[in-house]
């Protein structure tokens, strides 16, 4: 394969997923200003925890994979939040309820995988 067309390929990857993760994460924000704050504790760490590690994994890593800024790293978040997503939020729900979370947790692993093209601020390191 053209290398130029895998940098690009990686481009619209990491624009794509992070683009549209941020549609599921950005109106979570407001709800750090909810007092109490209302959120799903699925692995027991608290509400407030739980929506700030969500944020974390919804907001600030795809932000830092769109610039392509220690995008591997940033990664590692977003996959996390998206296992937990599809394995202890939505375990019991039909694929169809489940494929989101899914869907975004390969996009992110082929990511970190192979990392985020030179079309980044990061370009072809492999830190």
């Amino acid at each position: 394969m053209n290398k130029n067309f895998l940098n690009l390929a990686l481009l619209i990857l990491r624009l794509g997923s992070g683009g549209l993760m941020l549609t599921h994460g950005i109106p979570k924000i407001s709800k750090l200003f909810e007092s109490p704050i209302k959120f799903a504790d699925p692995i027991g760490l608290g509400s407030t925890t739980s929506l700030i590690l969500t944020l974390i994994g919804e907001v600030l890593a795809p932000v830092l994979i769109i610039i392509g800024f220690k995008t591997k790293l940033a990664s590692i978040p977003a996959i996390i939040t998206m296992l937990v997503a599809a394995f202890v939020v939505h375990i019991s729900d039909p694929i169809g309820t489940k494929e989101k979370a899914l869907l975004y947790l390969v996009c992110f692993l082929v990511i970190f995988l192979v990392g985020p093209g030179k079309y980044s601020i990061d370009g072809n390191k492999n830190y």
